[in-house]
């Protein structure tokens, strides 16, 4: 079996590192106000005894005075040794190399988050990010935040760490020093690119002093910064080139800063699609350079193959599988639990400042917890065997079977579709969300390597299952037949056509050229975006075109975001995509005006016409001409079986939307909590 050069060793300065993959830094929440704790520690363990070459741990706060203890660790005292130093030693035990990142986020800094303290920055230049303007730094502040990066890698060191990175993406502090949209000083931390360096390369230089010649030094970097008038990947090679002379060792290169208008890391991103920022790197520099941003095994495996990067560097995916590493390696992709991307679980927890979790991994932070209490499907087994059938093979039934599998016992799932996922194909079907159906294919390939039984073209009834547990071909049924769309009672004339958004989605339902979508919530966003984007043109044809100069940019433009339909959505709140994560709410909501789709909020629907949609505002009523209504207003569980089974059986469960209509993240978390139960 050929093994991808993803899979050998490479060096970092001084210290070899066991493969080119690197799991990513990433604040997770999981500390006790800034201090590791056996959380984090078991947390890491199993992503190094996983396989992963090396764990990138940040943030790691250097400065001793502005202090927050949300999402990120402390280094700024002595005091943070000791727990630092457990973590190190856990993970090296497992074979991996830990790095230690160094961070200060200076004017992303929120006062609410830091007692009431303003953020610094080079220049008081307000931030979109934390909605504050910070206070500008005099110069002996300046060089006391120089200072406090120094001893940060002084206790790196002691701590055991087998290297330390320097934060300079993302427009934390380093970044805004090196950007003229935030640093306009005009004394010599300022003014052309040269001077701009300043801050970042005596950072270095006093990271170098204190950790010695041959202890490694890397720099994670931004590759473009994607921010008008920011620095580009022009500035970022001259930067990286100034970084190799000034001795650090390689170089992590990243996307934008948290302020951009380009997606960064949300699903509708193409994997790797940001690579070619740090090989524009790579071709200026000769130390190791990473790669990062949307990143799997078969796109790593390419990337370091053909000589595009040294290292790939990935945080959600290790998330979702710490056992990516040895899986790929294996050449198990298959087997690989998938980031989907979705940002539900990881980032989205992180803005609101609560603990990181996964949608697609139900044991993601609570590692520890688990195995203390021994419920880890993989640490024990069940003390009795059960045969149990598991009714519906969407997401909650998948997962439920898996892990029952897993724990020892019996499981068959009866589908009366031809396939495995539920809802996840209407949740997969718009424009940038398909990777939602990786996840459905890992777990139908899960169970199917646990011996998991699928009967397709089965539908269950209450007769046909007593009669199977009276045979005793079962002693436990779970019900999971998920949800059905809701119907509102709004006045509607004969002959209007009206249809359900999952329909749409599912491309089982025909749609005109005027719609009316009703319903701004997550479906309705994303019905709306799929309809608006019929009629434009694919990539394919967008690539010939541009090959061929054979339009402006400006028609091309147009050619993708101009479709053939034209699409209302009428929303009763004051806002679309309430439902929608954070991370991912924008680019969502940015795409629907990109796309032309006319958007109400605050608007009532009346009456459904068979020429259009009566709606009224706080204003008047108007009639919205359209040839199709979709409706987007929610579900209701389907649990209508489960209510004909209550009483009957002994072990009798309901999970999923057929318990409460929810969130994917919701299915797998309630599905596996129950199974670990057995």
């Amino acid at each position: 079996m050929y093994l991808s050069k993803l899979y050998t060793p490479w060096r970092i300065g001084q210290v070899e590192i066991k493969n080119r993959l690197v799991m990513a830094p990433m604040g997770l929440g999981y500390s006790d106000k800034g201090m590791i704790n056996d959380r984090i520690i078991e947390f890491f363990r199993l992503r190094a005894m996983g396989g992963v070459g090396m764990i990138d741990i940040g943030a790691l706060q250097v400065d001793p005075l502005r202090i927050t203890e949300n999402d990120v660790l402390l280094i700024n005292d002595d005091s943070c040794i000791p727990g630092l130093q457990r973590l190190t030693e856990a993970v090296q035990k497992e074979g991996a190399k830990i790095f230690g990142q160094l961070w200060h986020a200076g004017r992303y800094a929120r006062s609410k988050e830091y007692s009431g303290m303003i953020g610094v920055a080079p220049s008081a230049v307000s931030s979109t990010y934390s909605g504050e303007t910070p206070r500008e730094l005099a110069q002996q502040e300046i060089e006391d935040l120089i200072s406090y990066f120094g001893e940060g890698a002084k206790r790196a060191v002691r701590a055991g760490f087998d290297g330390v990175e320097i934060c300079a993406n993302s427009g934390y502090l380093p970044g805004q020093f090196l950007s003229p949209v935030t640093n306009k000083r005009m004394d010599r931390f300022g003014g052309d690119l040269e001077g701009r360096m300043t801050f970042l390369l005596e950072v270095v230089g006093t990271v170098r002093k204190a950790v010695g010649p041959d202890f490694p030094l890397t720099v994670r970097l931004g590759g473009n910064d994607f921010i008008k008038g920011g620095n580009t990947n022009f500035e970022a090679k001259q930067i990286a080139v100034a970084l190799e002379k000034a001795g650090v060792d390689a170089i992590s290169v990243t996307g934008g800063w948290h302020e951009t208008h380009v997606p960064q890391i949300t699903m509708d991103l193409p994997h790797g699609a940001y690579s070619y920022l740090g090989r524009g790197i790579k071709d200026h520099v000769s130390i190791p350079v990473m790669m990062s941003n949307r990143m799997n095994i078969p796109v790593a495996e390419k990337l370091v193959d053909e000589g595009s990067a040294d290292f790939i560097a990935m945080a959600r995916p290790f998330i979702a599988d710490p056992n990516l590493a040895i899986k790929g390696m294996q050449g198990k992709n298959d087997e690989i639990r998938p980031c989907v991307a979705c940002n539900q679980g990881c980032l989205d927890h992180i803005m609101v400042h609560t603990s990181v979790e996964c949608l697609c991994n139900a044991e993601a932070g609570r590692e520890y917890e688990l195995l203390l209490e021994s419920a880890m499907p993989a640490q024990i087994r069940s003390s009795s065997s059960e045969k149990i059938l598991v009714v519906g093979a969407g997401i909650a039934g998948l997962e439920y079977a898996r892990v029952a599998s897993m724990r020892g016992h019996s499981v068959t799932i009866w589908e009366q579709k031809n396939k495995s996922g539920g809802q996840v194909e209407v949740a997969s079907s718009p424009p940038g969300r398909k990777d939602f159906a990786f996840l459905a294919d890992y777990l139908a390939s899960a169970c199917g390597n646990l011996q998991v039984k699928f009967d397709y073209h089965k539908k269950a009834t209450k007769e046909n299952i007593l009669e199977k547990v009276k045979t005793g071909d079962f002693n436990r049924v779970v019900i999971a037949t998920g949800a059905q769309p809701l119907t509102p009672n709004i006045p509607t004339e004969e002959g209007a056509y009206v249809v359900q958004a999952w329909d749409v989605l599912k491309k089982q339902a025909d749609v005109g050229s005027d719609v009316v979508v009703v319903g701004g919530g997550a479906v309705g966003v994303e019905t709306a975006l799929m309809l608006a984007e019929i009629g434009t043109i694919d990539a394919e044809t967008l690539r010939h075109l541009m090959l061929y100069r054979a339009e402006p940019s400006e028609e091309l433009y147009r050619l993708l975001t101009q479709g053939s339909k034209r699409i209302t959505l009428v929303e009763m709140m004051k806002s679309m995509g309430k439902d929608i994560g954070i991370s991912t709410r924008w680019t969502m909501l940015a795409r629907l005006k990109q796309f032309n789709v006319q958007t109400l909020t605050l608007t009532k629907v009346v009456a459904i016409k068979k020429n259009g949609v009566l709606v009224e505002n706080e204003k008047d009523q108007t009639l919205i001409p359209a040839d199709t209504v979709v409706l987007a207003i929610g579900s209701h569980s389907d649990n209508s079986l489960y209510e004909e089974l209550q009483g009957k059986l002994d072990k009798l469960s309901l999970i999923g939307d057929a318990l409460r209509p929810g969130k994917i993240q919701n299915a797998i978390r309630d599905a596996y909590d129950a199974a670990i139960k057995i």
